[in-house]
């Protein structure tokens, strides 16, 4: 299941957790909306190896701020807590399939 990360739970999750993959969206982004579906996908399908999240970029600026995020949909890879990939824009699920293969499993 994806997990919804907020300014709040953001620090606590890259802390806690080896592996995370964070969608930054906005609901009235017609690019997230086709990428949501496959980062849902995502999430099932790695539950228990990868932190699957999405960032609502609307209500949650503290994280847009730090991560200098300017385009929709961006896909951030987080190894131990730091970024070590990413994707801007709409991509097809073989490539986070592919990034997530390559960089954590």
């Amino acid at each position: 299941m994806v997990r919804v990360i907020t300014n709040e739970n953001f620090d606590e999750t890259l802390r806690a957790e080896r592996f995370v993959v964070l969608d930054f969206w906005a609901e009235w982004c017609g690019p997230c909306r086709m990428v949501s579906p496959i980062i849902d996908e995502l999430a099932v399908e790695y539950d228990g190896k990868v932190i699957i999240g999405k960032v609502n970029v609307d209500e949650n600026n503290d994280v847009v701020s730090r991560f200098g995020i300017r385009n929709i949909p961006t896909v951030l890879f987080f190894k131990d807590g730091e970024i070590v990939d990413k994707n801007i824009g709409a991509a097809p699920k073989t490539l986070f399939v592919e990034k997530i293969e390559k960089l954590f499993l």
